[in-house]
């Protein structure tokens, strides 16, 4: 007996999500109905007889789970923004079966003979396009994933893939509770000596929230408290103690991911060696730019040896205006901070009051009005997750037959104690660009609102609003008729051009001008002040870089380089490879790494795959060299942007298409020249 979608919300695809309607309680019963249905559905694909067509088993293998996806994708939403003890019990109740599910398709012996016999018929030779992508890519993906693997072999993959779901479920958790335990209550204003007023008066706000008597400012591991403590605070000790809290997250016992980890990288490794691969990476990086995991180091590693020079350049004389014999790891943002004030005569903290919130986000969207003739409206009277919460629809005004909707999407910018950290887009339902639009959401942990202003922001945080709607722009704006080819489900190392792009705008005046404005005068930001952020973009642009370099090469040292069983130490090891790139000694116990939750805490995500950040960096950094030579508001540059890559999702080869937009390939030094550490 099948329940209604009117006693379960969770059961029909609604664009208009109910979610002050969803309970912990529905999860269990909706998704063991959407299973069912789609066990049942599969089988009538695999088992009709007749003549295989593009339409009887492709297109339905591309909506075979969408009932389910758009179920599972609100769940795990919800866990991530809203979770209470009920929710995360429900989710992690349903996740192991559905991932068990979905590892089942391509070892589905049916399903797979039905797309193989499709293949060989005179319509599948014939096929062009996106339709020739779809096949070729299902063949291969079913066979990277088990599909001519023994029956042992397909049964041990997918006993793999539940634990997998089961283990990096854990891991997430076990950093939002391990940095959920942590905060810091001062009741004496002296000991906050260094702080800016905005920090001060966000930790005051956060301790009235608490109920905790007056005076008291509360501090805590959620990153705009974290970075202000690191960057401003005076208070050497204090400075210690947050840091070593933050990097010693997820190792106390009772959220110990140092375990989960190595399990983790024994499941991934077991896994590719199964189906036939060296390792992870290469299995996971065949499908992308990459293609292979030594390929991906190469290209980190070149990057390691342009930028060395200039970092080890930095680093000497950040010791040197520090005038201390040592530098340690909670001295670097503040005296680097100190230094940056000195040299450019620049404080972050001063763009603050030019950088309102709500003012950024319109002019981000007029921005886009420009360049892509979409606009973006507010709506008004939807559910959403959180009072916070906004919704805003997407109007499409560049086609003959006028405007109308192409996408919407849900906007969650501050911190909580029940949502996760980091800044993220996801999808929600994906449309076809035309007469069925798509569904989206973008979150982040942005400085709140005080007491006495409203949210003001850093440019930091700026570019990781623009950041975020690019890759919500990269959904929305998709035009390709197949879900599983449509918007961001692209290579991971081609995921992050039409996000990082987007940042560059936060850079030039024209564009600033459309948002940067003081929250009480209206004011725009002052030549003087735009000048010197301008001046200081660089500054210790070579850190920055083996930050990120570093990141990647340890990942793909984790998932190449450890043997089957090992007993080495990770931590250890992960430490030893990133103390080159690390501007202070790294203690012993450093174990920024199991709280890496980039790499951990889905059973891909961007495990072996870190180095995609900086392979779209590359990317964006060329790319944006067409909009600086046609004009950044350029109408002509952005059709052919939208064009070219927001609106084709994987309808075609990424290079193929980097190269339409470009008419050439990525020219590797446009990122070193950007970031000013281009030797000549």
């Amino acid at each position: 007996m099948t329940t209604t979608a009117a006693a379960n919300p969770l059961l029909q695809i609604q664009f208009q999500i109910p979610f002050d309607q969803i309970r912990a309680e529905n999860v269990e019963p909706a998704i063991e109905e959407l299973l069912q249905d789609t066990r049942d559905e599969l089988n009538r694909l695999t088992s009709e007889p007749g003549e295989r067509t593009f339409a009887n088993t492709m297109q339905r293998l591309d909506r075979l789970t969408e009932r389910l996806d758009y179920a599972m994708q609100i769940v795990r939403h919800l866990e991530a923004v809203v979770t209470t003890p009920e929710l995360r019990a429900a989710y992690n109740a349903v996740q192991p079966k559905v991932s068990e599910f979905y590892s089942s398709l391509p070892l589905n012996e049916a399903l797979w003979q039905g797309v193989l016999t499709y293949s060989q018929t005179e319509e599948a030779r014939n096929l062009t396009g996106v339709r020739k992508r779809f096949l070729e890519k299902t063949l291969d993906n079913f066979r990277r994933h088990g599909a001519e693997l023994n029956p042992q072999g397909k049964k041990r993959i997918a006993e793999i893939d539940v634990e997998l779901a089961k283990q990096t479920i854990r891991f997430g958790e076990n950093v939002l509770d391990s940095t959920n335990q942590y905060e810091w209550v001062i009741a004496d204003e002296r000991q906050l000596a260094g702080l800016p007023h905005s920090a001060r008066a966000m930790a005051r706000a956060s301790a009235a929230a608490k109920g905790l008597a007056e005076p008291s400012w509360r501090f805590t591991l959620q990153a705009p408290s974290y970075l202000a403590v690191m960057t401003y605070l005076d208070d050497e000790g204090m400075r210690r103690k947050v840091y070593e809290a933050f990097m010693h997250r997820a190792t106390e016992l009772k959220h110990d991911n140092r375990p989960i980890m190595r399990n983790i990288l024994e499941l991934r490794g077991e896994k590719a060696r199964l189906l036939g691969y060296r390792d992870f990476a290469d299995l996971v990086l065949e499908d992308r730019m990459a293609h292979a995991g030594d390929r991906a180091r190469q290209f980190l590693e070149d990057l390691k040896r342009k930028t060395e020079v200039h970092f080890q350049k930095e680093n000497t004389d950040l010791l040197a205006f520090s005038g201390k014999s040592e530098l340690q790891l909670w001295d670097i943002a503040y005296y680097a901070e100190k230094q940056r004030a000195a040299l450019y005569d620049f404080d972050e903290e001063a763009l603050r009051p030019y950088l309102p919130l709500e003012s950024v986000i319109q002019g981000m969207f007029e921005v886009v009005h420009r360049l892509y003739g979409i606009s973006v409206v507010e709506k008004t009277g939807v559910p959403v997750w959180d009072p916070h919460v906004k919704y805003y629809e997407i109007y499409d005004h560049s086609r003959p037959t006028g405007s109308h909707l192409v996408g919407a999407f849900y906007a969650d910018w501050f911190p909580r104690e029940n949502k996760r950290g980091g800044a993220w887009m996801d999808t929600l339902i994906i449309g076809d660009g035309q007469a069925d639009p798509h569904l989206g959401l973008i979150c982040g942990n942005l400085t709140p609102p005080g007491q006495d202003a409203p949210s003001l922001l850093t440019h930091r945080e700026v570019q990781t609003i623009f950041h975020e709607f690019g890759h919500l722009l990269h959904h929305c704006l998709s035009r390709v008729e197949l879900r599983g080819f449509a918007g961001v489900n692209v290579a991971w190392d081609f995921v992050e051009l039409p996000s990082q792009i987007m940042e560059n705008w936060t850079w030039e005046r024209e564009a600033l001008d459309l948002f940067a404005r003081h929250y009480q005068t209206g004011a725009p930001i002052p030549a003087e002040l735009l000048e010197k952020m301008r001046n200081a973009r660089n500054f210790r642009a070579a850190n920055a870089q083996m930050r990120q370099l570093g990141f990647g090469l340890v990942d793909l040292a984790l998932h190449r380089d450890i043997p089957p069983d090992s007993n080495i130490d990770l931590l250890r090891f992960a430490r030893d490879m990133l103390q080159q790139f690390t501007a202070a000694r790294l203690p012993d116990d450093y174990a920024m790494i199991v709280s890496f939750t980039h790499l951990f805490a889905s059973p891909v995500g961007y495990g072996a795959g870190y180095y995609s950040y900086k392979w779209a960096e590359v990317l964006d950094a060329d790319a944006f060299t067409r909009f600086q030579k046609g004009g950044i508001f350029s109408r002509e540059v952005g059709a052919r942007f939208r064009d070219r890559i927001l609106s084709r999702g994987d309808s075609e080869d990424p290079a193929e298409l980097y190269r339409s937009f470009m008419g050439r390939d990525p020219d590797p030094n446009a990122l070193l020249e950007r970031s000013g550490l281009l030797t000549h």
